[in-house]
This record gives C-alpha cells, structure tokens and sequence, in this order.
C-alpha cells in the first residue's frame, strides 16, 4: 500500500510543481519506510528499482509528456537498468532522488538516476527505455518533438556506450 500511496503523491506533486525541461533534473524527496528494508536492515536493492519508477514519472509529468502518458496513448517501457550501490539506506533515512535525460539515440532513451543523502550520491542508475504506443516504438525523435526540443542528444557517456555494447552482446549469447 506504501507504493501506491507514493504513486498517488508523487503524481500529484508533479501537477503542482514547476514545468521541467526534458533536460533538467527531476528531484523527488523519499524516505526509507519500514516495508523498504531487507533482512539486513537497508533498503531492498528491488525497492530501489521500483522507487525508480517514480522519479521517471516525476520527469515525464514535469517535462509536458503527462498528456500522453495519462492518456494511456504513450506507454513509458523499460528495457534494462544498471545500478551501481555505494552505500546502504538505513530506516526512516531521508534522501532525494534525482532522474535526468542523459541521451538518447534512435531507439533508446537513457536515464541517469541518482539516490543522494547530503549531496553524495548512494547509488547510481541507468535505465534504458522508451516510450509505445498501439502501433509499436515511438521514436525518440518524435517524443522530443511533441515537447518542442528539437536539439541533438548530449553525447553518449562512455560508461553508457559500454553498457549498451554489453547489453548487445547478452544477446548473441
């Protein structure tokens, strides 16, 4: 019930809040409830991945895509994360999360997302997503125009790149 309850908060939250540009950093304020922790007494490392969702959500309300996304014609797919634990979250902590547009290629939208305590990261993200509608895949290029951002994507980390190229080999695998 505690997920549900953040959903319905931080959807009404982004509603209230300031517009974002689909480049700025989304910043959503949690805590480490009861029902995150595991048996070692830390956030789950599964929490963190559903927790995730919701600075997506925040970005994508924020960043204008909302009327598509609520409407339930753009659905937000993810295909892989890759998350990085620096140090654990411990009971009724506060911390922040911060989601941002990193790149984009054709496909594929990358998204940085930061688990921050004091203005020190906790874990580091990658998700790997993109937006489908009843027809299949929208391009990166056409969710980026619906927003009027018609700029080229930042360049691809080399953390990113290698991600991705091991990702392509799973594949072959």
């Amino acid at each position: 019930m505690n997920l549900l309850l953040r959903l319905i908060r931080t959807v009404i939250a982004a509603l209230f809040r300031s517009r974002l540009d689909i480049l700025d950093v989304s910043v959503v304020n949690l805590r480490v409830w009861p029902n995150d922790l595991d048996f070692n007494g830390h956030m789950n490392n599964g929490r963190y991945l559903t927790l995730m969702d919701l600075g997506r959500i925040d970005l994508i309300l924020r960043a204008g895509l909302g009327k598509y996304f609520l409407t339930g014609k753009w659905m937000p797919i993810v295909a892989s994360a890759k998350v990085r634990f620096r140090r654990p979250l411990g009971p009724l902590q506060k911390y922040q999360l911060h989601s941002r547009l990193l790149c984009w290629d054709d496909k594929w939208f990358i998204v940085e997302q930061r688990f921050m305590v004091n203005e020190r990261p906790v874990a580091i993200a990658y998700v790997k997503g993109l937006f489908r509608d009843r027809k299949g895949n929208i391009p990166p290029s056409e969710v980026l125009l619906a927003l009027g951002h018609t700029a080229p994507s930042p360049s691809m980390p080399e953390s990113v790149q290698l991600w991705m190229e091991a990702e392509a080999r799973m594949e072959t695998d």
